[in-house]
């Protein structure tokens, strides 16, 4: 039942950066509720399987540029989960940056609620 949680929150947590930005957006109607919750599975596995072996093969740029370049590959995934969700859309690479921040915030937030 965890993991069922954790997707909803996942789901949840997009739909509230995509109502703050312009540049990414879900589709209209059931099409865009489907589309938000095979979002936020798409993001879980991506931050379960994807994320920590880029962020490894990337440590010796992180540290040299002080952990911002941390957040230039939570911008990529974000923009991974854009190319393998269908009637999701990140417009550009700087909505996926600001929008991956904001996300990380939300879903750090509604994760409190859960524990």
């Amino acid at each position: 039942m965890g993991i069922v949680i954790r997707i909803l929150l996942n789901a949840l947590a997009l739909v509230i950066v995509a109502w703050m930005f312009d540049g990414i957006s879900f589709a209209s109607g059931t099409e865009g509720v489907l589309s938000a919750i095979w979002a936020g599975l798409i993001l879980g596995v991506v931050n379960l399987i994807v994320k920590p072996i880029v962020r490894l093969l990337a440590l010796p740029v992180t540290v040299l540029t002080l952990g911002i370049f941390g957040l230039i590959i939570n911008a990529l995934m974000l923009k991974l989960v854009d190319w393998f969700t269908p009637g999701f859309t990140v417009d550009g690479f700087f909505a996926a940056f600001f929008g991956a921040i904001v996300l990380s915030i939300v879903s750090a937030i509604l994760n409190l609620f859960t524990e």
